[in-house]
């Protein structure tokens, strides 16, 4: 985790929980809809290693708290491809410190890559629209026209979907900034 090319996995960690207790493959595999390590695996185009066989990030993660694996499996090993850069920003539940939203944006040889984590209804998802914006121009103000659903999203006593919506659109063009 100290690697210098991986400095942005062990900031997406900084839970003590996780850092104490928990582990990538751990994370990866409870696919908890707040959790920030979904969101890495699968804005960064990640592959999951298992025992059997490996499976790429955006076959990975299959709905709220599922995923591809089968009963027999087991995660040996999560794999990165190089990307120029990347940035994760999350708007923190007060209470958790889960994310209420987290946005992880990356930019690399295989265009942009924007994975929501916190929101959807369905769990961690990417985000088309701002790929296709940011792919065009890799800056804030590319995100300024771009839609984000709110049908799609989940609403709660800490936000309701209008107001994660918001939360997505704004915590992704930080994450720009950041990169």
């Amino acid at each position: 985790m100290r690697s210098r090319r991986w400095r942005l996995l062990p900031a997406a960690s900084a839970t003590v929980q996780v850092r104490n207790r928990g582990t990538i493959g751990g994370s990866v595999a409870n696919n908890d809809p707040s959790a920030c390590y979904p969101a890495a695996v699968l804005g960064l185009g990640g592959t999951v290693h298992t025992n059997k066989r490996d499976i790429a990030a955006d076959d990975f993660f299959t709905g709220m708290f599922e995923t591809a694996l089968d009963e027999d499996e087991m995660i040996t090993a999560v794999s990165f491809p190089k990307v120029a850069k990347a940035a994760y920003l999350k708007f923190p539940n007060p209470a958790s410190r889960y994310a209420m939203v987290g946005v992880f944006v990356a930019a690399g040889g295989d265009g942009t890559r924007v994975a929501v984590t916190g929101a959807g209804s369905d769990g961690v998802f990417r985000h088309g629209g701002m790929e296709s914006a940011l792919d065009g121009d890799f800056s804030a103000s590319a995100l300024d026209g771009v839609a984000v659903d709110s049908s799609d999203l989940i609403g709660d006593i800490h936000a309701a979907p209008d107001y994660r919506a918001h939360l997505v659109r704004e915590m992704a063009k930080r994450a720009v900034d950041a990169c």
